[in-house]
């Protein structure tokens, strides 16, 4: 019988060779993340591959999987563990190998197997690890799923009737290229700069963008997993301010800086100035609405307020709904609406036909933008940034806070907020006009100024986003009225950056 899972060994022991450890906060809302040594070891991932498959049979799915891993020197260690995990739980596997997170969701359509188990830490830093799981192409895990999951592996549940195969996929990667590629040519002239900060994209990125018509600039497009000059993190400033150096240098149209795993896709125009991805929704939603009538979008809680009052979506008829963060909720709700794109400020976009299969592809977005730009031969990127109403708004903020307690203090600051608009207390100034609590509290004021709180899912953090119609200076009064309500937690840490 295989042991039960403990939270804590001590590395370089007889226990933590012959045990399996999984943390218990590693199981996140939509996926699972674990510091690889400090709360996972290898027989830990062999339990979740055993859990995995367990429940792959209690969801009555065909116990088919694909698995791929990123660039990272562990990687592909702990993606055989997660296999052989799969095999015991009876699963047979299809392994494609080095890969973008979106090249395994492709394989779930072109090689017609149902489930999916990518081993990537994405964008983290090194020494994280996770998977990125699903049953029911094109979805991933949400919580019922993930607290199912650690149920089984924690306490060792598993059906182990065995009878697994494994299979190596061969040239997957060129099946991926080759289906991205089916693109027309751009008849437009583009010279596009990919910067993929040594991550695995950098393998990919460079060939779809040249093959659909792009003159491209690489940037830190070699795979080293020591990531020597940043994480590849399209929302991390040091990234974005690398990409729009070299936009700015080789005088190119546009930027793009892809993340860890591939499925996340950054912008800067051609002045090297940033977009942040929720502004791209909105020049996206322009350009697919005025194409499609009534077009439907989703977009999460941390996007701008442009999506309900730009009034180019109002003139096509372009409806939109605020949905939770995370890829797994946004992907389940674009799906389950049937809109055309669900777009998450984080850079998660989900393409449903005509333009994608409903799942987060970074080369899908920005293929998007390159037809885009197509669409608008006399623009420039910058233009069509500049037609958008002006706004002020901030990067994404993480305070640390520990896994253990940041739902709880989410929980009080919602609570904070909800008491201050039942006693019409102002906040920022200003009375509130409208509270959304489907993830966290987005908290908005009388001119349309608004702040977010949410915890993170997948790291010990609380995320705060601030925008304003009105101007930067109320966008700093919102984010200081948002932050002293925080600072009430001693538990909540400093910022990762401030605005």
């Amino acid at each position: 019988m295989f042991p039960t899972p403990r939270p804590e060994l001590a590395p370089n022991t007889y226990a933590f060779e012959s045990e399996p450890m999984v943390k218990p906060t590693g199981f996140r809302e939509y996926d699972a993340r674990w510091l690889f040594g400090k709360e996972i070891n290898l027989m830990g991932m062999q339990a979740l591959g055993m859990g995995l498959g367990t429940l792959i049979q209690e969801l009555g799915a065909k116990p088919e999987i694909v698995t791929g891993h990123d660039f990272r020197g562990y990687s592909a260690s702990i993606k055989y563990a997660l296999i052989s995990g799969l095999l015991a739980a009876g699963c047979k596997v299809h392994d494609v190998g080095l890969a973008v997170t979106p090249m395994t969701y492709f394989a779930q359509f072109d090689l017609d197997v149902p489930c999916v188990a990518m081993v990537t830490a994405s964008h983290n830093d090194n020494g994280w690890t996770g998977v990125k799981m699903g049953a029911n192409r094109p979805l991933t895990f949400g919580p019922d799923e993930m607290t199912r999951l650690k149920e089984i592996v924690l306490g060792a549940k598993f059906k182990l009737g065995g009878g697994g195969a494994y299979e190596f996929v061969a040239n997957f990667p060129e099946r991926y290229i080759a289906d991205l590629t089916k693109h027309p040519k751009l008849k437009r002239k583009l010279k596009v700069v990919a910067a993929c900060g040594n991550g695995t994209a950098g393998a990919f990125a460079p060939r779809v963008l040249e093959a659909i018509g792009c003159e491209v600039v690489p940037l830190d497009c070699e795979l080293d997993y020591t990531f020597p000059k940043y994480n590849p993190n399209p929302e991390d400033m040091k990234m974005l301010h690398a990409l729009a150096d070299e936009v700015k240098r080789t005088k190119a149209d546009v930027g793009f800086g892809f993340d860890g795993d591939g499925d996340r896709c950054g912008v800067v125009d051609d002045e090297g100035e940033e977009i942040f991805a929720d502004k791209i929704g909105v020049m996206l939603a322009r350009d697919i609405s005025a194409l499609h009538k009534n077009a439907l979008f989703v977009v999460d809680v941390k996007s701008t307020g442009l999506f309900m009052t730009d009034p180019v979506l109002i003139k096509n008829g372009a409806k939109t709904e605020y949905w939770k963060t995370g890829h797994s909720y946004m992907k389940r709700r674009a799906n389950e609406l049937n809109a055309l794109v669900g777009f998450e400020k984080s850079g998660h976009f989900f393409f449903n036909k005509p333009f994608g299969r409903g799942y987060d592809d970074g080369l899908v977005s920005a293929i998007a933008i390159c037809d885009m730009l197509e669409r608008n031969p006399d623009k420039t990127m910058s233009e069509l940034k500049r037609a958008l109403p002006k706004t002020w708004g901030s990067p994404t903020m993480s305070p640390h806070c520990p896994d253990e307690i940041k739902y709880r203090v989410v929980d009080d600051v919602v609570k904070r907020f909800e008491s201050a608009k039942g006693k019409g207390e102002p906040v920022a100034g200003q009375p509130i006009r409208d509270l959304v609590t489907v993830n966290g509290v987005r908290v908005t004021v009388e001119d349309g100024t608004w702040g977010l709180v949410r915890a993170s899912s997948n790291k010990p953090e609380l995320v705060v986003v601030v925008e304003s119609p009105a101007s930067e200076a109320r966008m700093r009064e919102m984010f200081h009225a948002v932050d002293a309500v925080l600072r009430t937690h001693p538990e909540v840490g400093e910022y990762n950056q401030k605005i």
